[in-house]
């Protein structure tokens, strides 16, 4: 995946917006969008910052690629906390929206079923094996998807030839725009691997021990360092957005929130 250079923004830049004053309270719910591995985490964090504010805040969750579109497509989205910081650069270049700052980190993990017998030392191995059905993210759409295809780069540079054959067998199972969703209360990654739709999938560790969770016959396997990549998270506001938008873009930067991402898995920015 494509690196860009981003101006940042830092805590103590959105820390010189805030007033000494209380931050008024917006009779309109704050509209935030964010990615879908953020759900759970986020949704606390939000709870808490609405009893400890007033104000309230509507979350819209999904695949940031595609949340950007619908953003593009013109809706009233305040704050956008992706899974990547491509699109909300994306957003920040055409203009209306600050450049992002990364908030949290997160990385990949290999989410198995039972019957596979992988490690950390053989999982690239694992994932060339032929019989082995090989799920992932929908690139573009979903961050989740791209660094897949860049940790298939990375395989190539351990075993010529590995790109082309992970690119060709790897099937893109969740986060497109038609993705099949699943029933009401199921975790989607527990889902698809519950219904036996791969063998092998590549997530973000995050979702991968959520869905573990949630299916305890399934295994967490770590990806090794010479195809580990990083996944850092950006958050960006709308330009001109109201005061509580901002406050609330504070509040996923300071401590109490910090630590509820860090119990959930995700790595400090």
């Amino acid at each position: 995946m494509r690196r860009t250079s981003l101006t940042v923004i830092t805590l103590a830049a959105l820390a010189a917006c805030a007033s000494s004053e209380p931050t008024p309270v917006s009779k309109e719910p704050l509209q935030v969008y964010a990615a879908g591995s953020l759900r759970e985490v986020l949704t606390g964090i939000a709870r808490d910052h609405e009893a400890r504010t007033g104000q309230t805040i509507a979350l819209t969750f999904g695949a940031s690629g595609l949340l950007r579109e619908r953003i593009e497509k013109g809706e009233g989205a305040q704050v956008f906390a992706s899974a990547d910081t491509q699109h909300p650069q994306r957003l920040a270049s055409a203009g209306g929206w600050a450049p992002p700052t990364v908030f949290v980190r997160n990385s990949l993990c290999a989410l198995t079923q039972a019957s596979v017998n992988a490690t950390p030392q053989t999982l690239l191995e694992t994932l060339l094996n032929p019989a082995v059905k090989l799920g992932t993210s929908t690139p573009k759409a979903d961050p989740s998807g791209d660094y897949a295809w860049e940790l298939f780069r990375k395989a190539d540079g351990v075993r010529s030839g590995a790109y082309a054959a992970l690119d060709a067998k790897a099937l893109k199972l969740t986060g497109g725009p038609d993705s099949p969703k699943p029933p009401a209360g199921q975790g989607t990654y527990a889902w698809v691997m519950d219904q036996g739709q791969a063998d092998v999938f590549l997530t973000y560790c995050t979702n991968a021990v959520a869905a573990q969770k949630e299916v305890p016959r399934l295994k967490v396997v770590q990806v090794p360092a010479a195809l580990q990549v990083g996944a850092s998270y950006g958050l960006t506001l709308r330009r001109g957005a109201p005061a509580p938008a901002e406050a609330f873009a504070r509040a996923l930067l300071a401590p109490p929130a910090q630590a509820a991402f860090a119990r959930y898995g995700f790595g400090p920015p």
